[in-house]
């Protein structure tokens, strides 16, 4: 009989110091990110604050996500932090909140994802639990460390809050959103995540969060700013999109059919 596939921890790379390459999914169709999850990509990112994904369709996509042994990470829309602890009960490694631009935002992020005394989260998980392997109790006692909050800095607001942010138990990584962070550092200006203020901003968050042995992730919209992103010190860089990687593809193909 085939030994089950054992599920990558996504915490357990970070405090071994790893750096984590994810793929990024807003499809909804759940079969394209279990697609992707059978490459190379460390995880798999799911978003639903700006692609047509669904919650349902995020649900239904994080086993299969988990069945390759990779861990499912999610974005959920601004301020619905209702849906955090249900991401986490289906199978969620991690879980990414957009605009977290006040410490009120910060703590409801947290008191969803993490169990008492740390937070509100309240008792329900399924996929999550069958996907540790442990028992109720066991779980109950391991999944604040193991159920990763993302706190999206992308904001004058939030860049100003950064250290409270991360002093704040139960965040435990922060997220950069480099293109609405280059529209609110150049006053509404310009979109652009490759500007030279979106780095310094990086440097500035990357520096702080290794103070206190946080990581930092990034969005890149091509491969070539993931590697850049790590070079700059995030620990973790999700690639593209799946419509950009398709749309890439294509656009490959046909140059090599029609020359």
């Amino acid at each position: 009989m085939a030994k089950p596939t054992v599920l990558s921890s996504l915490a357990d790379r970070f405090a071994k110091g790893e750096t984590v390459v994810s793929a990024w999914c807003g499809l909804p169709d759940p079969s394209t990110s279990a697609i992707l999850a059978q490459e190379g990509f460390d995880a798999i990112t799911l978003d639903m604050q700006h692609g047509p994904i669904t919650l349902g369709e995020v649900i239904r996509a994080i086993p299969l996500i988990n069945a390759a042994g990779k861990p499912a990470i999610a974005r959920v829309p601004v301020g619905e932090f209702q849906n955090v602890s249900k991401l986490f009960d289906s199978g969620a490694s991690g879980v990414i909140a957009p605009m977290i631009n006040t410490m009120e935002d910060a703590r409801t992020f947290a008191a969803y994802a993490k169990y008492p005394p740390l937070g509100e989260r309240s008792w329900g998980s399924y996929g999550g639990l069958g996907a540790s392997g442990l028992d109720q109790n066991s779980y109950l006692k391991a999944a604040n460390g193991f159920s990763m909050t993302f706190a999206m800095i992308e904001t004058r607001e939030a860049m100003a809050i950064v250290d409270d942010i991360l002093a704040l138990e139960g965040i435990d990584a922060l997220f950069v959103g480099p293109s609405d962070l280059s529209i609110a550092l150049s006053g509404g200006a310009r979109v652009d995540a490759t500007a030279r203020e979106v780095d310094e901003a990086l440097k500035h968050v990357v520096a702080r969060a290794s103070a206190v042995n946080k990581p930092v992730a990034l969005y890149a919209a091509t491969a070539e700013r993931a590697r850049e992103g790590l070079a700059l010190g995030a620990r973790m860089v999700t690639v593209m999109s799946d419509s950009s990687m398709l749309r890439a593809a294509a656009q490959t193909a046909l140059k090599v059919v029609r020359g």
